[in-house]
């Protein structure tokens, strides 16, 4: 039998888009179908694969993305939301892999369902910009998404901080008045696509939160106070409102969390 860390590693060593989307379902559905060893018999690569497009550059040297009602604008729009889904499978299937053992089956299951939701979100983003006349590569992408995953990949907590508590969380911030700027130019069916992974990501934030707080529980320490700790040691952005706090409690990341540490 494939060992579950196996599964996990091939998927994350798998380049090509559309090869990583089903390779990533095929891990959540043979972890749950109990066709994987529980076995963690290799370690997670410290990059995964990428396709040689897009071009990966710094935030500073992204070209801008231009008028959002203009065509291009568009476009580009739902390019740079496809590589942020494209990045987020790997982020889901790197923390299954590499805290699996430690964490548990329950932690497991969670991110590998993660991970199938993001190459779901990833294949509907991909074939809106098909729809489009463009394709996922056509543009270039911002190059530093895997970074916060490098910098915490010795630290559970400060993945489960950085990750699910901050970068997801933002996009449940920021994703609702995207929907409303793509419904209002009458693109119906981008709004749902964007009401879908709204949606899914408030779960997603809600598993990272809950397996954070059960570890700062365990070792006596206030969830809050040591979020706020690991931000500041280990998160290089700014905490930025405005918040959707609705969705944000959804998921269980009360505003005591980031009370005081927003800029």
């Amino acid at each position: 039998m494939v060992s579950i860390a196996s599964a996990i590693r091939s998927a994350l060593l798998t380049a090509d888009p559309r090869a990583k989307c089903f390779a990533t379902r095929a891990v959540a559905r043979a972890w749950r179908k109990g066709e994987l060893d529980w076995s963690f018999d290799v370690s997670m690569p410290d990059r995964p694969a990428w396709p040689e497009r897009p071009e990966l550059l710094p935030p500073n040297r992204m070209p801008k993305r231009g008028k959002g009602g203009s065509e291009r604008g568009r476009i580009a729009l739902w390019h740079a939301l496809a590589h942020i889904e494209f990045v987020a499978i790997d982020l889901a299937l790197d923390m299954a892999g590499r805290f699996g053992e430690e964490m548990g089956r329950d932690f497991t299951s969670d991110f590998l369902s993660v991970a199938a939701d993001e190459a779901m979100h990833f294949a509907l983003l991909a074939r809106k910009l098909e729809s489009m006349g463009s394709h996922y590569g056509a543009l270039p992408a911002h190059g530093g998404l895997w970074q916060a995953a490098h910098e915490t990949r010795h630290d559970v907590r400060a993945r489960l901080a950085i990750v699910p508590m901050v970068l997801e969380a933002r996009g449940l911030d920021v994703t609702p008045s995207t929907l409303e700027r793509v419904r209002a130019q009458g693109d119906e069916h981008g709004a749902k696509i964007l009401a879908r992974i709204l949606d899914d990501e408030i779960r997603h934030v809600g598993f990272g939160t809950r397996h954070f707080v059960a570890l700062a529980k365990n070792a006596g320490d206030s969830p809050q106070t040591l979020w706020k700790s690991l931000v500041e040691s280990h998160f290089r952005g700014a905490v930025k409102p405005p918040f959707n706090d609705s969705a944000r409690l959804a998921a269980g990341l009360s505003r005591d969390f980031y009370d005081g540490i927003a800029s």
